[in-house]
C-alpha cells in the first residue's frame, strides 16, 4: 500500500482476517443462493462522485430485500402484511428475528462478546453494537468496517487519493448465531479529479425546448453555472467565472454564477466557460536557506523564514473547471395566436384556466395547457388567455374554467389562416351545449375574442356569442 493513498481511519488489507467467523465466498459460489431466506439480497452502491481532489466523497449502500420482506423499527426482517410472493404466506411474521436472539443471551452476555462481537480483523464492535449487518468497504488496498442496518454511508477525504477512476467494493454480512454469513457483494467506480466538475443550464423566455441548445436572436439567454460540490469543499473559496460566448463580444469575468447574454446574429456559436477557484489551504514549507555570511546584515525581525511559517499566513491552491457547448441562434418565428378576454362575476372567481387545442373532430389532442388564474384580477375581473397555433388550419378548442367547487366548459371551432382575409370567422361546434357548469358558485361569460397574427392586426368577430352565466 502506497503512503500517498493512505486513508484516515482505514486499515491495510494485509491484516489478518478471521475467515472462520467471516467466511469469504467468491462470485459464483453456490452458497450465495442459500445465504438469505426467500431469495437473494441485492446491495446498491452509489456515491457523489466525481470528487475534486481534497474534498470529501460519500458512499451509500442500500440493501434490497426479496419481495414481501422489509426491515422493521427494531431492525428485524419481517414479512410485509397483505403481500404474497411465490412461496405464499408465511405463518411466521419474521424472516430473521434478531431481537429474540439477543434476548436469548446468544449475543448480549459478556462471556460470548469477546468471541463473535468483533469485526473480521478482530477489533471489537463499538457500543451500542446491536445492529445486524456488518459492512466491509475496500479500496486502494485498505478496508473500513462498519455496523449498520439496511443502509449505511461512509465518507473519505480525497486529499491523498490518486487522480483518476478508482474501485470501491463492499461486502455485506448478516448475523447468524455465533458467526456471520455473506449476503451481498457490490462494487462501483468513483472518480477523483483536479478539475472542478461544472455544468451549465441555459434558458430563454419564449423558448419551450432549451435542451436542443437552439435559442432566439435578440432575446437574452440566462446561463447558470452548477458546480458539483456536495461536500461544500469550495464554500470558503473565491470563485470567478470567465465567459467567452463565441460572438466576438470579448471575455466576460464575473463572480456571479448566473449571467445573461444576448446574441444579435443568427448562426452557430462556441460557448466556453472557465471557472477559477482560489481554495484556501496550508502553506507549503519553505526550502531551507544557507546561513548568511555577514551576520551584521541580519537584523531582528528580518528573518523571512520565520514570517513564512506563521500559521495565519494566507495561502491557497488554484483549481479550474471548464465547460464547452455549441449553441444555435435563430430568428423568432411568430406563430398565429388567439387571445381571449374573459370577465367574471364576483365573488365566484376561477382559480385555473385550461385550453385544449385539437383537430377539427376534437379527437386528437395537440396542445393542452393549464395556467393558474392570478389572484389579483383588478376591479374589472378580466382575464386574458393567449394561445399559439402551429400553423394555419381549423382547430377545435376546449376552454375550461374552474375553482374548488365549480367547473365551466365550452368548445368552439377556430379557423386560422395566415393569408387572405384579415378577419377570421369563428363558429361554435354543432350541438355544443355552450357553457356547462358543474357545482355552484362560478359565474363566467366570454365577452371578447381576438386573433393576433402579426403586430397591428385587430380581430372584430367574437369567438363565442355572449351568454349569461349560469
Amino acid at each position: 500500500m502506497r503512503g500517498h493513498n493512505q486513508l484516515n481511519g482505514w486499515s491495510s488489507d494485509e491484516n489478518d482476517w478471521n475467515e472462520k467467523l467471516y467466511p469469504v465466498w467468491k462470485r459464483g459460489d453456490s452458497r450465495w443462493k442459500s445465504s438469505w431466506k426467500g431469495g437473494r439480497v441485492q446491495a446498491v452502491l452509489t456515491s457523489d462522485s466525481p470528487a475534486l481532489v481534497g474534498s470529501t466523497i460519500t458512499f451509500a449502500v442500500n440493501l434490497v430485500f426479496p419481495r414481501c420482506q422489509k426491515e422493521d423499527a427494531s431492525g428485524n426482517i419481517v414479512y410485509e402484511k397483505n403481500c404474497r410472493n411465490d412461496t405464499g404466506a408465511s405463518p411466521d411474521p419474521y424472516v430473521y428475528n434478531w431481537t429474540a436472539w439477543t434476548e436469548d443471551g446468544d449475543w448480549g452476555n459478556d462471556t460470548s462478546e469477546g468471541h463473535h462481537n468483533v469485526f473480521p480483523d478482530g477489533k471489537p464492535f463499538p457500543r451500542p453494537w446491536k445492529k445486524n449487518f456488518v459492512y466491509v468497504f475496500h479500496t486502494l488496498g485498505q478496508y473500513f468496517q462498519k455496523l449498520g442496518r439496511c443502509s449505511v454511508t461512509v465518507s473519505i477525504n480525497t486529499a491523498n487519493v490518486s487522480l483518476g477512476p478508482q474501485i470501491m467494493e463492499v461486502t455485506v454480512y448478516r448475523r447468524h448465531r455465533w458467526a456471520y454469513v455473506p449476503i451481498a457483494k457490490v462494487k462501483d467506480v468513483y472518480v477523483v479529479t483536479d478539475q472542478i466538475p461544472v455544468f451549465v443550464t441555459m434558458s430563454q423566455k419564449n423558448n419551450r425546448n432549451s435542451s436542443d441548445e437552439t435559442f432566439l436572436r435578440d432575446l437574452p439567454i440566462t446561463f447558470s453555472v452548477l458546480i458539483h460540490d456536495p461536500s461544500h469543499f469550495l464554500n470558503e473559496s473565491a470563485i470567478y467565472y470567465k465567459w467567452n460566448f463565441g460572438d466576438n463580444t470579448g471575455l466576460f469575468v464575473s463572480n456571479n454564477h448566473t449571467l445573461n447574454h444576448t446574441y444579435v446574429l443568427n448562426g452557430t456559436f462556441s460557448l466556453n466557460l472557465t471557472v477559477q477557484a482560489e481554495v484556501p489551504g496550508p502553506c507549503p514549507l519553505p526550502s531551507p536557506r544557507p546561513p548568511k555570511t555577514t551576520p551584521s546584515l541580519v537584523t531582528a525581525g528580518d528573518n523571512s523564514l520565520e514570517l513564512r511559517e506563521i500559521p495565519d499566513e494566507s495561502c491557497h491552491i488554484t483549481r479550474y473547471g471548464y465547460f464547452k457547448a455549441t449553441i444555435t441562434i435563430v430568428a423568432e418565428v411568430i406563430l398565429p395566436s388567439l387571445s381571449l378576454w374573459m370577465s367574471f362575476t364576483p365573488p365566484s372567481i376561477p382559480t385555473e384556466v385550461c385550453t385544449v387545442i385539437s383537430d377539427p373532430s376534437c379527437q386528437i389532442t395537440q396542445n393542452p395547457v393549464c395556467d393558474p388564474v392570478p389572484l389579483e384580477l383588478g376591479d374589472a375581473c378580466l382575464l386574458t388567455v393567449r394561445r399559439a397555433f402551429s400553423g394555419s388550419g381549423t382547430y377545435c378548442m376546449n376552454l375550461t374554467l374552474g375553482d374548488d367547487a365549480s367547473l365551466a366548459l365550452t368548445s368552439t371551432l377556430v379557423s386560422i389562416t395566415s393569408r387572405g382575409k384579415k378577419h377570421k370567422k369563428y363558429k361554435p361546434i354543432e350541438n355544443s351545449p355552450g357553457i356547462v357548469i358543474r357545482g355552484k358558485g362560478l359565474n363566467v361569460f366570454l365577452s371578447h375574442a381576438k386573433t393576433l397574427f402579426f403586430p397591428g392586426n385587430q380581430e372584430k368577430d367574437p369567438l363565442l356569442k355572449n351568454q349569461p352565466g349560469i
